[in-house]
């Protein structure tokens, strides 16, 4: 039973840690000190000067752990050898969750407002959007592995370095995750231009999953197929659609909107 408990102790701390890469966005997150840096990866490869020899000097002066790959290895880790750059930190985000424990824990909580990403693929936009969600009235970001734009430098960037505090809910795939939602009660709604719902006129009675599309294909048919609402934006003067991130802003602050 304990070795049990070890385990699932430390499935669950992994689940929160964020593998950063990049020699500059490395760097940056050494000297944030509100962030819990976890390890420090180098390939052995690297030459000690110039900024290899600040990131080592940060990562000793925070008494972060510093690990020595080889490249190959350090590819695995960083999972895209070809911009690491021989440099990768591990970062403890205490906002993450996998959808499991988060489902797990729901009838702990209050009625949840969360926002579902169906094949974001655009990391400027993943980017925006986090930051969005995670300064509005927004409790969980369901983001899948599959099919999104990766946690990377582009996406750390474009949230202004929010993606280290946002809640985050981690899965393999987005409809299933819907499907977890659903058997617990709780109502999924689309982004569609012709639903008669309008979203600020939209007062969900529990839980509610507000689902954005693809950049180019909107919401995927097997995530549309489980969805329970749609709603839509008023546009004037003919315009069809919003960025996909300006759409996060208003579903994030829609409860405002309402006053």
């Amino acid at each position: 039973m304990p070795e049990q408990s070890s385990y699932e102790d430390k499935k669950a701390f992994f689940s929160r840690v964020l593998t950063v890469y990049g020699r500059k966005p490395v760097l940056e997150a050494l000297r944030d000190t509100s962030l819990q840096c976890h390890a420090l990866h180098l390939a052995q490869s690297n030459r000690e000067a110039g900024i290899i020899t600040q990131i080592r000097q940060q990562a000793e002066s925070r008494g972060v752990p510093i690990k020595q790959h080889s490249r190959e290895q350090l590819a695995r880790l960083s999972k895209n050898g070809k911009q690491d750059q021989g440099v990768a930190v591990d970062i403890v985000c205490r906002s993450f969750r996998t959808m499991d424990q988060y489902l797990g824990a729901l009838q702990e909580h209050p009625p949840q407002r969360l926002l579902a990403l169906d094949s974001i693929s655009n990391p400027q936009n993943l980017g925006m959007i986090i930051r969005s969600a995670t300064a509005g009235q927004i409790d969980g970001i369901i983001w899948s592995r599959r099919g999104s734009a990766a946690l990377g430098p582009l996406v750390i960037k474009a949230s202004a370095g929010t993606l280290y505090r946002a809640p985050l809910l981690l899965c393999p795939a987005l409809p299933e995750a819907l499907r977890g939602c659903r058997a617990r009660g709780m109502e999924i709604c689309t982004l569609a231009a012709d639903a008669r719902a309008s979203l600020f006129q939209h007062h969900p009675q529990g839980h509610c999953i507000y689902v954005l599309g693809n950049e180019t294909d909107g919401v995927s048919k097997a995530v549309c197929s489980l969805a329970d609402t749609e709603l839509s934006i008023p546009m004037s003067h003919g315009v069809e659609s919003l960025n996909v991130a300006v759409t996060a802003s208003l579903i994030a602050y829609s409860n405002y909107l309402e006053r």
